[in-house]
């Protein structure tokens, strides 16, 4: 029994596995609603339009406006 068995299992190929659409769909919209809700706070967050009170959320993400190229002042 010297024979090594690492070098013979190594040429075998696990067939790929199938992941259905509906498995995934949540994971998409979940996702979509985490980007927008990305995109506002560092896009839209000040003035009439903000959620939070304040300045902390626009001074927090002041310096990604510009470097996304948001205008902000």
């Amino acid at each position: 029994m010297s024979q090594d068995t690492s070098v013979l299992s190594a040429n075998i190929v696990a067939p790929p596995v199938a992941i259905p659409v509906r498995d995934l769909l949540p994971w998409g919209v979940f996702g979509l609603v985490l980007a927008s809700l990305l995109i506002y706070f560092v896009g839209a967050e000040q003035g009439a339009t903000s959620l939070v009170s304040g300045h902390y959320v626009h001074e927090f993400v002041h310096d990604g406006r510009h470097l996304l190229g948001f205008p902000c002042h």
